[in-house]
């Protein structure tokens, strides 16, 4: 394990731990499999999946049929690394468009925020859905950040919150009902905090495995995260929403 790793994994309490880099639990990523009907057998692509921690998990736990796509080399062979005998797969592509073929469940966890497009997003998830499928993802709820948000925050192009009124016509216009959501605005504002100590207690073991500037980088956005899920400019929940 990493540096970045074992600070992660100490931010998170006992169980909840599978290898993920976001701000969810092993326990909300296993609610909302189960509120999207993920079963043995059923057909699952998970949208950047990074190296796969929760796409492991619901694979073992489910005997779901499972796909994962991410467009960074390193994180999926991370992921083939730690898959071992589950019926896992992995491909590699730059989103959208989505990869080819039919599903039942379309996850998307911790990076709707990544796409300004929610309106293309949403329409390539309805159509590689089947009918009756299920789209179950997480997305930071707020109003578009400012220009003094955007220039403090790093990697500011990929921070893209949307408010649930735009997002929830976004869906209706892509053929997709919303039948399950879950606000996880505080649990998600603890483990920011948590993950924001850890790094900053760590920080010279973590700059000698990635660089000063990106740990600067990564401690700089994990306080703005604190504080934005702190205060409420940035609310998270977890949703399903079925393709009509």
């Amino acid at each position: 394990m990493t540096a970045l790793e074992r600070a992660g994994a100490a931010a998170y309490p006992a169980g909840e731990y599978v290898g993920q880099q976001s701000f969810m639990r092993a326990a909300e990523a296993r609610t909302l499999a189960h509120q999207a009907r993920v079963s043995p057998g059923v057909s699952v692509v998970d949208l950047c999946c990074g190296a796969g921690g929760f796409g492991r998990m619901i694979t073992a736990e489910s005997g779901c049929h499972y796909l994962g796509v991410d467009h960074s080399a390193g994180a999926l062979a991370i992921a083939r690394q730690r898959t071992g005998n589950l019926a896992c797969r992995f491909e590699q592509a730059h989103l959208p468009p989505l990869p080819e073929g039919r599903f039942e469940v379309v996850f998307l966890l911790e990076t709707m925020l990544a796409f300004s497009d929610k309106d293309a997003l949403a329409g390539e998830v309805a159509r590689v859905l089947e009918p009756g499928g299920r789209f179950a993802f997480t997305v930071e709820e707020g109003q578009p950040l400012t220009r003094q948000e955007r220039a403090r925050m790093p990697a500011a192009d990929t921070v893209w919150p949307v408010e649930l009124a735009q997002l929830s016509g976004v869906l209706r216009d892509a053929g997709l009902t919303v039948t399950w959501q879950q606000e996880c605005s505080s649990s998600h504002h603890a483990i920011a905090t948590a993950l924001l100590r850890c790094y900053q207690a760590d920080s010279p073991q973590i700059a000698s495995q990635i660089g000063t500037r990106a740990t600067a980088d990564l401690i700089t956005a994990h306080q703005l995260w604190s504080e934005w899920l702190g205060s409420g400019r940035v609310r998270k929940f977890a949703m399903v929403a079925e393709k009509r």
